[in-house]
């Protein structure tokens, strides 16, 4: 039997706190949970965990600053925050903190077993094989085969263009930028300086191959990104 992941829960709502472990340890990992920043600081730092799930509003040492210190110190280490504040300049404070992704609240099982299993699919904990079958428009994906059909119909799909259609289907109708692209797809950091149209370019290729028009299904966000609609 293979060990569990582990994974790091950094929560000071003691209710909030018990329920993320006790989904957790449902799903097959191994939790382990702190209530304040430097408590979750020193965890993380002592022992290894496929994910830390890190609240932005903590006692003491808030977890914009948790994670900052933690990027500085492992690079690789998967972060996810926990925030009540959806506002935008939160959003991109945590990820100039170095977060990967990010949860508002109140959010739903489903959407953070999504990101979850994004993030560790992505940093190589979960085999992208594990990802199950999802629709996309008149195509069905298939992860495990790296293929989509529609109808008769079959095309090959790279591990790449997986990785960009599986995140559109779960953002759909939400705009998925270029730099969460760059960042969650091409594995790349501080991607607020790069400048590049390798995108735009893999985005256009995937239209041509799944047949999307530009203003169809796959729309273009002017200065945004793009939103599976």
């Amino acid at each position: 039997m293979e060990p569990k992941l582990a994974m790091l829960v950094v929560e000071d709502e003691a209710a909030l706190r018990t329920g993320l472990c006790d989904l957790l340890a449902f799903r097959g990992y191994a939790p382990t949970a702190v209530e304040s920043g430097e408590a979750g600081l020193r965890a993380a730092l002592d022992q290894r965990f496929a994910l830390v799930l890190l609240d932005v509003m903590l006692p003491g040492l808030s977890g914009l600053d948790v994670c900052r210190e933690l990027r500085a110190a492992r690079p690789e280490q998967p972060i996810l925050l926990l925030t009540a504040r959806g506002a935008e300049e939160d959003v991109v404070e945590g990820f100039r903190r170095g977060a990967d992704d990010y949860v508002t609240k109140p959010f739903s099982i489903a959407e953070l077993m999504a990101r979850i299993e994004a993030l560790l699919r992505r940093s190589g904990k979960l085999p992208m094989s594990e990802q199950p079958p999802f629709e996309l428009g008149p195509w069905r994906i298939e992860p495990a085969a790296r293929r989509g059909s529609s109808g008769d119909r079959e095309i090959e799909l790279s591990a790449r263009e997986l990785a960009m259609l599986a995140l559109f289907a779960r953002e759909r109708g939400r705009i998925v930028s270029r730099r969460r692209l760059l960042r969650e797809v091409w594995g790349l950091s501080r991607v607020e300086a790069i400048r590049t149209r390798t995108v735009d370019v893999h985005v256009a290729k995937l239209r041509r191959k799944l047949g999307f028009a530009e203003d169809g299904m796959l729309e273009t966000v002017r200065g945004e990104g793009y939103r599976l609609t």
